[in-house]
């Protein structure tokens, strides 16, 4: 399995967002990859109080755009995350994955909402503008099973025992995280993540400097993709740009036979 983790540097034009995903993703399909991976909020960085106005419906011109590419080429697509206009005036910020005919066969709406405060920059606070979802999502592909998630669910390793109970062998993780946290936590949780649920992880994200001048928000790049033993195959460079990795899929069977550790839980199914 070929795929590839696009890197982007998404800002406040959303049709200029969507432009460079464009050329990302055919430069993606051009190089032969099953699967290309968009990263979190690709449509949309900047100040949260355009994510009401900059939020679309599910389906929606972005997902239906999405589709009608996915479809041409061919080409399984994850589309990051988008913002998604939900009922009530409610924001989520929702990661979509396309098959190669462009039917829409999961959505998943990020569980855990970035609250921080980081020194050197403001305050962090999704929980304004975004509300959270409450469903773990998997979705059966050709590749296998294939579970979901967004960026600071990362750090929540009961959620991917969810998706593995739930048979996930791939993971998704499209994200945006910030240089301050992903200069020290970034790879150690990736690969954790793939080592305990003995499954590939696939991580594009975000990169390089974005929203107002002088605050200092910058996201930490370094799209991943790691094999079940936790071996990094494939990180992105500094700057926007596609990143290809090749998965043998038959790998994970044999991590999960040589070190049967799914099998040795003992604390019960997870919720």
């Amino acid at each position: 399995m070929n795929v590839a983790l696009c890197q982007m540097n998404s800002g406040e034009d959303v049709e200029a967002n969507r432009g460079q995903a464009a050329e990302l993703l055919g430069e993606a399909a051009n190089g032969g990859a099953d699967l290309a991976a968009l990263p979190e909020v690709w449509t949309y960085m900047g100040s949260a109080r355009r994510h009401r106005e900059v939020a679309e419906p599910i389906p929606g011109p972005t997902t239906e755009w999405l589709s009608s590419l996915a479809g041409k080429r061919s080409m399984w697509v994850l589309g990051g995350s988008v913002l998604e206009a939900g009922d009530d005036g409610a924001v989520f910020n929702t990661s979509l994955l396309f098959d190669r005919s462009g039917e829409l066969v999961a959505t998943y709406r990020k569980i855990h909402l970035f609250d921080v405060d980081l020194q050197g920059q403001p305050p962090i606070r999704e929980s304004f503008t975004y509300s959270p979802g409450e469903d773990v999502v998997t979705a059966q592909t050709e590749f296998g099973v294939a579970g979901l998630s967004v960026c600071y669910d990362v750090r929540f390793p009961e959620l991917y025992r969810a998706l593995v109970a739930r048979g996930a062998e791939l993971v998704f993780v499209p994200s945006a995280f910030t240089f301050e946290t992903g200069k020290d936590h970034w790879d150690v949780l990736i690969r954790a993540r793939a080592i305990e649920s003995q499954a590939f992880v696939l991580a594009p994200a975000q990169w390089g400097t974005w929203g107002p001048p002088g605050q200092n928000r910058r996201c930490f790049g370094n799209s991943l993709a790691v094999d079940p033993w936790g071996r990094v195959l494939a990180r992105a460079p500094d700057g926007v740009g596609v990143t290809f990795a090749h998965l043998d899929l038959e790998e994970l069977g044999r991590v999960r036979e040589r070190l049967p550790a799914l099998r040795h839980r003992r604390l019960g199914p997870a919720t």
